[in-house]
């Protein structure tokens, strides 16, 4: 029996030693692959100043998915009147006739986005505003007709890179007939 105990002793006593568990590091939550779809919120405000003065500030939100195959698009306006005025042919002393032609004054807005590094995506933005200028006095404006309606445009594309949640400024460009400043700001979200 006293070398049954020995053995017992000896064989309880010669078992390894258990290691001693090492703190783990905390782990990271896991990053998106980098060609993963991500939704994202875009925000686009673009604004018009005359000098100091605001005079319009209009909001576009997009929902764009980073790494996706589609762009995401905003398109929206209104069809003014253009108005076309004729002599009627071998009329004389009858009024001449007036007919419309249309034309679309408003914003389009193509977004995408991709995954640039952690937590940084890339936007590529195309920006094209056209609306109607009247003058408020006489005196030459682009049309070169007094009290006769012109059309601008504004056209951007550019890339911007944005966190989540970060805002930037693209533009700011100058009417070069009015003197309107038209801005455009740019806020990224990550959707949850």
């Amino acid at each position: 029996m006293k070398k049954l105990i020995l053995l017992f002793a000896f064989v309880l006593g010669a078992q390894p030693a258990i290691a001693q568990e090492k703190p783990t590091a905390p782990v990271e939550a896991p990053q998106p692959a980098a060609d993963a779809q991500i939704p994202l919120r875009v925000q686009l405000v673009v604004t018009r100043y005359q000098g100091e003065k605001k005079i319009s500030s209009i909001p576009y939100t997009l929902s764009v998915v980073a790494n996706g195959r589609d762009s995401t698009s905003v398109r929206m306006g209104i069809q003014v009147p253009v108005p076309t005025t004729v002599p009627k042919a071998g009329a004389e002393g009858f009024p001449p006739m007036t007919s419309y032609n249309y034309r679309t004054v408003g914003t389009n807005i193509d977004c995408t986005a991709r995954t640039i590094d952690a937590g940084v995506f890339r936007l590529d933005l195309t920006v094209e505003d056209t609306s109607v200028f009247v003058p408020e006095k006489e005196g030459p404006v682009a049309s070169g007709v007094a009290g006769v309606p012109a059309f601008r445009n504004f056209t951007s594309r550019f890339t911007l890179l944005l966190r989540d949640g970060q805002t930037g400024q693209h533009t700011a460009a100058t009417d070069p007939v009015s003197g309107e400043v038209l801005r455009v700001d740019v806020t990224m979200n990550v959707l949850k």
